[in-house]
C-alpha cells in the first residue's frame, strides 16, 4: 500500500512540474517552426541539426511557459482555469531556484538552436521566448488589452527560426506565414477570454472582454478572424500549392463560420466552439504546409 501511494504522489507531482512547462503549447510552437523551415526553399541543415533546433523551440517555449506560471502565480490563484497549477496551489515552492532552471533551459535552447544552425535562428528562438515571457506576460498583460496582439510575435518567431535555419534569406513564403501566426493569436486567445472573460474581470487582467465587453469583443474577434483568412491564403500567390490551398481555406472556413456564430451570440458555448476553431484551422494550415513543400 505505502509503495502504491508513493509511486502516485510521484505520478502526481511529475504531472505538476511538467504542467508548468505548457508542454502541449510548446508542441505546437515547435510545429509552426517546421513548418517555417518546410516552406523556405534552401539546402538548409541536415536531418539531425533540424531535430535539434525543433527540441530546442520546444525547450524554449517550456521555459518561458514555465516563467509565465512563475510570474503570474498570483493572479492565477484568482481564476477558476488556472487555480489548479502547482505554483497558485504552493504543491510546488515558489522560489528563485526555478527562475535559474528557466534561465539554464532558455540559454541552453538558444546555444544548441545555434550550434545546430546558425546565429539568426537562434536569435528567433530567443525572441520568441522572450516576448512571450518578457513583452506579453511582465510587460503587457496586466497593462493594456494589446497585451495578446503584441505577445502573438512569439509565435511568428519560431516560424522564422525554422525559416532561418533552411536560408537566412527569408522569403516572401515563410515571412507570411509568420504574419498568419501574429494574425491567428488574438481571435485565438479573445475566443477564450470570452469563454472566461469573469475570471480575468476578477483577477484584474484587462483581456479585450473585459475592456469592451463580450459582445464588442466578439464582433472584433470575428473581424480578426477575417483578416487571419484573407492573409493566410496570400501564399497562394507566392509559390505555395494546392494542398496548401486546400488547407487553408478548409480550416479558414471552419473558423469564420464559428467566429460569426460567436459575433450573433457571444455566450460560453459558443466562445470555445470558436476557440476550438482556431486551433484546427491553424493544425489544417500547418499540415498542408508541410505536406504541399515536401511533396512539390
Amino acid at each position: 500500500m505505502d509503495t502504491t501511494l508513493r509511486s502516485n504522489d510521484a505520478a502526481h507531482l511529475a504531472r505538476k512540474v511538467l504542467g508548468l512547462f505548457k508542454l502541449r503549447i510548446g508542441f505546437v510552437i515547435m510545429i509552426t517552426a517546421l513548418a517555417g523551415f518546410a516552406v523556405t526553399p534552401g539546402a538548409g541543415p541536415g536531418g539531425i541539426p533540424l531535430a535539434v533546433l525543433a527540441l530546442a523551440v520546444l525547450i524554449a517555449s517550456a521555459s518561458a511557459g514555465a516563467f509565465n506560471q512563475y510570474i503570474e502565480y498570483d493572479t492565477d490563484r484568482l481564476m477558476l482555469r488556472t487555480r489548479g497549477r502547482a505554483f497558485a496551489t504552493g504543491e510546488l515552492p515558489h522560489t528563485p531556484a526555478w527562475l535559474a532552471l528557466i534561465g539554464i533551459l532558455l540559454a541552453g535552447s538558444v546555444a544548441a538552436a545555434w550550434y545546430a544552425t546558425n546565429p539568426l535562428a537562434a536569435l528567433y528562438v530567443f525572441l520568441g521566448a522572450f516576448f512571450y515571457a518578457v513583452v506579453y506576460t511582465v510587460w503587457l498583460k496586466r497593462r493594456t488589452w494589446l497585451n495578446i496582439v503584441v505577445g502573438g510575435l512569439a509565435g511568428s518567431f519560431s516560424v522564422l527560426a525554422g525559416a532561418a535555419a533552411a536560408n537566412p534569406e527569408l522569403g516572401a513564403v515563410p515571412l507570411l506565414l509568420a504574419l498568419v501566426l501574429f494574425l491567428w493569436t488574438p481571435p485565438h486567445f479573445w475566443s477564450l477570454a470570452i469563454a472566461n472573460s469573469s475570471d480575468y474581470e476578477t483577477a484584474g487582467v484587462p483581456m479585450l472582454p473585459v475592456v469592451v465587453g463580450n459582445a464588442r469583443a466578439a464582433q472584433i474577434v470575428f473581424a480578426s478572424t477575417l483578416a487571419l483568412v484573407g492573409v493566410s491564403l496570400l501564399p497562394v500567390f507566392f509559390g505555395a500549392g494546392l494542398i496548401y490551398f486546400a488547407g487553408a481555406l478548409a480550416g479558414g472556413v471552419h473558423f469564420i463560420r464559428k467566429a460569426w456564430q460567436l459575433a450573433r451570440a457571444p455566450s460560453r458555448k459558443t466562445a470555445m466552439s470558436s476557440f476550438h476553431a482556431s486551433l484546427a484551422q491553424l493544425s489544417l494550415l500547418l499540415v498542408a504546409a508541410m505536406t504541399d513543400a515536401l511533396l512539390f
